[in-house]
């Protein structure tokens, strides 16, 4: 069954100096309007390769991507894109590295209105207090907040997040995925999130999908969210099927590193 995005036979090959090395094979996944799905398996399997492909950053070996009917060429202004880093321009202001996406974007829009846009995403991500300060006086929670307003502030046809939170500390961490979900409910964007925190794929996703290890990773595992939207945190700790999904996921895991091994020997 189609979907608004859709992931085909997507592949990844390097060349190196021993011969081909396949990183990612035959990955297809469909995402529907408005869903959010996460991307969970252990590091270097290979989940920032698709991430990076469906972003148009990393040319596709095999397959394709589609959004809404259109495949893709490359990277454009209709996918949002977080990585873990903020990657902020230092020599501007909160604000103004969000309007610098805002202008490309929207070349024809009147200054008033970009400057609404802009406010307007800064105010939803918490710093309507801090958006005209440089990233340096700004905690890396905050900067965090500005990637997310940046991403979110072009109207994109869906958005990208490559571990946006890995970097940050378990408080700020979950601080920002209230804000995450809030605002992707909001707008009802289209979301693919890496991640390898089992308990962040829970708290966020509609659809979890785990990837097996790499060489030649694919997916492994598919599964659904029984949560309900809006989500509250202590809502989805108390849910009955919660801690059932997290050992599933977890034991999908430690197969995967119990075949590597055996691979390996």
């Amino acid at each position: 069954m189609a979907g608004y995005v859709e992931l085909f036979n997507l592949g990844k090959t390097y060349e190196t100096p021993k011969g081909p090395a396949v990183i990612v094979e035959s990955f297809d996944l469909n995402i529907a309007k408005g869903e959010f799905v996460t991307l969970l398996g252990h590091s270097g399997c290979g989940k920032s390769t698709v991430l990076t492909m469906v972003a148009g950053l990393n040319p596709i070996t095999n397959g394709g991507v589609v959004i809404a009917g259109r495949e893709i060429a490359g990277p454009g202004p209709d996918r949002g894109v977080v990585f873990q880093a903020p990657c902020l321009l230092p020599w501007m202001t909160a604000f103004q590295n969000v309007m610098l996406g805002v202008e490309r974007v929207f070349p024809k829009a009147s200054k008033q209105e970009r400057m609404a846009t802009v406010e307007y995403y800064m105010e939803l991500v918490g710093l309507g207090d801090s958006m005209h300060k440089p990233p340096a006086e700004l905690s890396l929670g905050m900067q965090q907040r500005v990637g997310l307003a940046r991403a979110f502030a072009v109207a994109p046809k869906m958005l990208l997040l490559d571990e946006p939170f890995g970097m940050l500390d378990s408080l700020t961490r979950m601080e920002l995925q209230e804000v995450l979900g809030a605002i992707l409910q909001r707008d009802e964007k289209t979301a693919f999130m890496v991640t390898h925190d089992v308990d962040e794929a829970l708290f966020l996703a509609d659809r979890i999908v785990m990837m097996t290890n790499g060489p030649r990773a694919r997916v492994g595992e598919v599964l659904e969210s029984p949560f309900e939207r809006p989500r509250r945190r202590s809502d989805v700790l108390a849910h009955p099927e919660y801690y059932q999904l997290r050992e599933r996921m977890i034991r999908f895991l430690k197969d995967q590193d119990r075949h590597e091994e055996e691979t390996a020997a």
